[in-house]
């Protein structure tokens, strides 16, 4: 069947627009392309934006290092990072079991320092109750019941981890760490682009501070 003149403009308009779109994508992702950098004290951050909208970033405070890979996008003056990191991977439950009464969680890992400060959160319904791990790495914990646990580690935050969903009746977990915990999946978390400043938009678990701001060089 013969195309149409009519047919051929639209086909052409719409090539034009694909054309376009595609376009302004590459020059926004080329004008962020670059290293940013944020520094508050001990603490040091940074972006580096390539032009195959691939990104790398790295995070250093105290103690703490961390780091990411992924692609990233701009819609509008929005950036979204998308981290190679799966979110809410930061635990396995190596070994479950029922026993007795209350909830046991023990966290291992080869370092005992990293078993500090992790936060396991008990939903029942709507309501949340947290509790912290101890020097050994052990939340003990008198609740007759919960629907869900989550983990999550202070000095490493990220997307909490299920632990225990409501269809599991299990009250003794052994978790491990994954070695993922040291990465950041960036689920959730935006920037502002504007000239040569990327601003975190609250809420940022990476970054829970105002006037977070990444700065070209």
């Amino acid at each position: 069947m013969a195309i149409t003149v009519h047919q051929l403009l639209i086909m052409k308009k719409s090539m034009l627009f694909i054309f376009i779109m595609v376009n302004l994508k590459v020059m926004g992702q080329s004008a962020l392309h670059g290293e940013y950098y944020f520094n508050k004290q001990e603490m040091v951050a940074g972006f580096n934006f390539l032009i195959d909208s691939k990104f790398e970033f790295f995070y250093s405070y105290g103690a703490v290092d961390r780091s990411a890979t992924g692609t990233y996008s701009i819609t509008n003056d929005t950036l979204h990072l998308l981290s190679d990191k799966a979110p809410g991977n930061d635990f396995t439950v190596k070994a479950q079991s029922k026993e007795g009464k209350g909830y046991r969680i023990q966290f291992e890992d080869a370092n005992s320092y990293l078993l500090k400060n992790i936060r396991c959160s008990f939903f029942i319904g709507k309501e949340r109750r947290d509790e912290y791990t101890d020097d050994n790495g052990v939340i003990e914990f008198d609740l007759p019941h919960c629907d869900s646990i989550y983990a999550f580690h202070e000095l490493f935050p990220d997307m909490a981890s299920l632990i225990k969903d409501e269809k599991n009746d299990n009250n003794h977990f052994i978790v491990t760490l994954n070695p993922a915990l040291g990465q950041v999946s960036f689920k959730g978390i935006t920037y502002k682009v504007d000239g040569n400043k990327l601003i975190a938009v609250m809420p940022n678990y990476v970054f829970p501070m105002a006037d977070v701001i990444f700065i070209k060089e």
